[in-house]
């Protein structure tokens, strides 16, 4: 595994841990998922869910709540993550299929995409936040639970390193926009460029944010009654 450097100070108490594992695990739960995801926000690119399935003996230190890293944290650890997992995986809705079926519907896409991509069956899955994205009876909500979850912590960052590289690389393709410094969320910058360009393709064009843009080419994406989809 690579070498990752020391630990600031701020972030040495706020290591999570395996209890919600564990107590899965000691109810007879072999395979016990945590997911996060990453995206949701943004004006551009895909919504991200990732998912990871920790070993139950072997730990792993430094692992943190992705948003408490910063980008270089988050890339040094990334690939210690990917070699200790059992398994892991990354699911994407794109842009198109966010504005398609609605983020709720999208997120339930991406999470559905990343347990397929585990390649083995999770039992229970282990999800961030208050809502269960995943359905079927076998998720648990965990309200902050990148900070308690090592699992969730785990895919948290798995999902916002696999989707940093993916803005970067559209930055290379549509540069007006930031999206290597902004990730396609809402900033300044990423407004200014929205104003006077107008949307890239990559970008989520059913937003309300778009009302009081100029449209310069593209087509207005705008859900209809139900019975179909618009574009004005």
């Amino acid at each position: 595994m690579s070498t990752v450097r020391q630990l600031r100070s701020s972030l040495k108490k706020s290591a999570p841990g395996l209890r919600h594992e564990r107590a899965l695990w000691d109810d007879g739960v072999d395979v016990v998922a945590g997911m996060d995801e990453v995206g949701k926000g943004a004006w551009a690119g895909p919504l991200t869910v990732g998912a990871a399935i920790v070993p139950k003996e072997r730990r792993i230190y430094k692992v943190r709540d992705s948003k408490l890293l910063n980008e270089s944290e988050r890339e040094a650890m990334f690939e210690r993550i990917a070699e200790w997992c059992d398994a892991w995986s990354v699911g994407h809705a794109s842009h198109a299929e966010c504005d398609a079926l609605g983020m709720s519907a999208a997120q339930r896409l991406a999470a559905q995409r990343a347990l397929d991509g585990l390649g083995v069956y999770s039992e229970r899955v282990l999800l961030d936040g208050k809502w269960d994205f995943v359905g079927g009876g076998r998720a648990k909500t965990i309200v902050r639970g990148e900070r308690e979850s090592l699992s969730i912590a785990a895919a948290s960052i798995l999902a916002k390193v696999t989707r940093d590289r993916m803005m970067r690389e559209l930055d290379g393709h549509f540069p007006a926009y930031w999206l290597d410094e902004n990730k396609g969320y809402p900033c300044h910058r990423h407004r200014s460029a929205l104003q006077a360009l107008g949307p890239s393709t990559v970008h989520r064009r059913s937003w309300a944010y778009m009302d009081s843009l100029e449209w310069r080419g593209l087509e207005r994406f705008v859900p209809d009654d139900g019975q179909g989809t618009l574009f004005v």
